[in-house]
């Protein structure tokens, strides 16, 4: 099979007919029949599992995965991605906000570029001002925390050859941040700018960007561990200078010290630096104790169409 078209369902039931007309033109213009179109319902809660199944019934290309229940995306994606069996397989999101249409330039670019990997990278960043300047704020605190390079605003769009979903496919990592593990695993990958429609209502709040950030970088930086190490150096040689001074004012000049302010201040000044410290401490030791139960990252309640599973 030349081709798979890989896309999570949440919520996707406006768009889905759409994008299962647009996706199979799409993938016919490139590949004649031999394709594949794979639709992973994760736990969504109105009837897009009802209506990709009954897509699977006219259309013998789709296949459905059903998750036992919400999972989240990214775990969602690599579901997906690990039914795949095409030579290439394009990633995208249901809700059209990004367009199935891409895949002509995708696989003309990678042809070209002699890439295993094209990915979208938006040339505008949707969004309020806040999301924009959040976004940049996070890439830019990211990529200087963690050791790998990575790009900024990018989508879920990609086109990925068969040995690079292969080798993503080995990681198995309870706690993932997908658009990291698309960037470590590596291979020779190309960015492709797009503009990316702002049709449906995020169901990222603030609250799960906070999360995500912070998953993110405790998932692949070790440096605010190693801070805490270097701000506890710079507290305690802080506090010998601060004890000479005091003794120098004691024994040479004297002078008395007032210290109720100094000593309430210092006293909520390292309750709190303590206290986030050992929270962050246990932001890591809540991983490793995730990751050591070994918990599956998904579980197919079933799996409807005419394909059958590769891995």
């Amino acid at each position: 099979m030349k081709l798979s078209f890989v896309a999570t369902l949440y919520k996707s039931a406006p768009h889905l007919a759409e994008f299962h007309a647009r996706a199979s033109e799409a993938a016919r213009r490139l590949v004649g029949e031999d394709y594949e179109m794979v639709l992973v319902n994760d736990g969504s809660p109105d009837d897009s599992l009802e209506l990709a199944i009954e897509l699977t019934r006219t259309d013998p290309h789709v296949t459905v995965v059903d998750l036992s229940r919400n999972f989240g995306h990214h775990k969602a994606m690599l579901a997906g991605l690990a039914q795949a069996r095409g030579e290439h397989i394009f990633l995208i999101d249901s809700d059209l906000e990004e367009e199935p249409e891409w895949l002509a330039e995708f696989a003309q670019l990678m042809e070209v570029e002699a890439a295993d990997v094209i990915y979208g990278v938006q040339e505008t960043r949707k969004g309020n001002w806040f999301e924009r300047w959040s976004g940049e704020l996070y890439y830019t605190v990211f990529n200087y925390l963690a050791n790998i390079d990575h790009p900024r605003n990018i989508v879920t769009a990609r086109l990925m050859s068969r040995r690079y979903v292969d080798a993503l496919l080995q990681f198995r990592e309870r706690e993932m941040v997908i658009s990291c593990l698309w960037v470590i695993t590596g291979f020779k990958q190309c960015a492709h700018p797009v503009k990316k429609h702002m049709g449906s209502t995020t169901t990222y709040s603030l609250a799960k960007k906070i999360e995500h950030a912070t998953n993110s970088i405790t998932s692949f930086s070790e440096v605010p561990l190693r801070m805490i190490f270097y701000v506890g150096l710079i507290i305690f040689a802080g506090a010998l200078l601060y004890a000479g001074y005091l003794v120098f004012h004691k024994l040479v000049l004297a002078t008395p010290m007032d210290g109720w302010t100094s000593v309430m201040v210092s006293i909520w000044l390292l309750g709190g630096m303590i206290i986030s410290f050992v929270g962050l401490i246990g932001i890591y030791l809540s991983k490793v104790f995730s990751e050591t139960k070994q918990r599956p990252s998904t579980i197919v309640r079933a799996i409807h169409g005419q394909s059958t599973p590769q891995h």
